[in-house]
């Protein structure tokens, strides 16, 4: 019987901060709790990831407005006694060493090695809260040990056209990474940072073309517990702009190939037109995958009723009702009510929290307010709707050719020319925006 005990590994998956970019979606919750595909919430893809590759200890961490999240990972996530497996969130509190927030990415975890520590981890996962990828760290893991690094990064083959807002990784025939360079400009030369033909064949049995010829850090990270340690013992805030370069000029940094799909959602387009591709008819990201499911919560709602609908290239979530309308290219989430002639085209409708009762309906009725939901008559295109959103009857959102400039008004705002409807807005019959 061998004694080689198991190496430990902890996950940690950061939060982000005040999720400006994703703002006014990230307005009552933090970034990891937003809503994403119909049912799911952003959390939900780096702990899915941790599970299928058997990382069952994890971490979350986060500042701003933890109790949605808190609720979700609390209802989701309950592992059994024997599996020692937990998720757990770190929100940043107020220490006796420390009264500050989180100052970065690097910041976040060094106020919490506190906690670490208890674990006794040999390696600790880093990832970001707010991606769509299916990966398994385990062959990551295993690149990582082999190679003898003391930090892995996770890296994507992109084109010198995508290299411009990405951290740009330069390594030897093995892998080895030997130089980094944060966020190319569009002009800047960077021929000497091309991945070695060999480094591609011997991970990916690729051949280098247009589309591969630079590697993209994807800000997924495996550390030896003790150079994580030793990396964050310095006021440096932040692992990509500042941790990273200054480990690699000194230790032995690998990459990790991977060459799936992966897509940063930090932006309201970004994550307008992800979640609008998984209702096409082949999306990029495949949710349909027993091996590797992603995971959320159970909430044990009734399928979803359509009665007399025209519904193409949509998702429809869970527990909603959906009566006479024309759906295209769309998203409705869970408890969804769409009334009789609505017609939504390019909408991710996040659904509601919570049904409403016949007697609260009538009551605000009388008060003008109209139901949660989509009353009808209703057109709606190019928009989020966030949840628990009261939209009256007659209403025309995103139709007439108004002229929107980008900005946050009462009751919505407007990013890159979609129109997002607040959390709890209240839009009255024939609202036209």
């Amino acid at each position: 019987m061998s004694h080689n005990k198991k190496k430990k590994v902890i996950a940690i998956v950061l939060g982000g901060g005040r999720g400006t970019r994703l703002y006014p979606l990230t307005m009552g919750r933090a970034k990891p709790a937003v809503p994403f595909a119909g049912k799911y919430r952003l959390v939900d893809i780096p702990i899915s990831n941790c599970i299928n590759s058997g990382i069952k200890q994890i971490y979350v961490l986060t500042q701003f407005n933890t109790a949605s999240l808190h609720n979700h990972i609390t209802n989701t996530y309950q592992f059994d006694q024997f599996s020692g497996g937990f998720v757990e969130i770190l929100a940043a509190e107020q220490t006796p060493t420390s009264e500050s927030w989180y100052q970065g990415t690097a910041d976040a975890v060094r106020k919490n090695l506190v906690h670490f520590h208890d674990q006794q981890a040999d390696y600790y996962v880093i990832l970001s809260g707010d991606q769509l990828y299916r990966m398994d760290f385990q062959s990551m893991l295993d690149r990582h040990i082999e190679s003898g690094a003391e930090l892995t990064i996770a890296a994507k083959p992109i084109s010198r056209e995508h290299a411009t807002g990405l951290g740009i990784i330069g390594t030897d025939d093995d892998g080895i990474i030997t130089k980094f360079y944060e966020k190319p400009a569009p002009d800047m030369d960077i021929t000497d940072y091309k991945v070695p033909e060999k480094c591609l064949k011997k991970q990916l049995g690729l051949d280098r073309n247009h589309d591969n010829e630079y590697l993209a850090s994807m800000g997924i990270y495996i550390f030896n517990a003790q150079t994580m340690e030793e990396a964050l013992n310095n006021d440096k805030t932040d692992f990509g702009k500042e941790i990273i370069p200054d480990i690699i000029k000194t230790r032995r940094v690998g990459a990790y190939l991977f060459n799936d799909f992966w897509e940063d959602i930090g932006t309201i387009k970004a994550f307008y037109e992800t979640n609008l591709n998984l209702a096409s008819e082949k999306p990029a990201f495949n949710f349909y995958d027993e091996e590797m499911p992603i995971y959320t919560h159970r909430r044990h709602l009734p399928a979803t009723k359509a009665n007399f609908c025209n519904i193409s290239c949509s998702l429809t979530s869970e527990g909603s009702i959906i009566t006479n309308a024309y759906i295209v290219n769309s998203i409705i989430g869970v408890r969804t009510f769409i009334e009789a002639g609505a017609s939504l085209d390019g909408v991710y409708c996040m659904g509601a929290t919570v049904y409403e009762t016949e007697e609260e309906k009538a009551e605000n009725a009388k008060k003008g307010i109209p139901n949660i939901g989509i009353g009808k008559a209703t057109i709606i295109k190019r928009a989020i709707i966030d949840q628990n959103a009261r939209i009256g009857s007659n209403c025309r959102i995103g139709i007439d050719n108004i002229p929107r400039p980008d900005g946050d008004y009462e009751m919505y705002s407007v990013h890159d020319g979609i129109i997002v409807i607040n959390k709890n807005a209240i839009i009255p019959d024939g609202t036209v925006m």
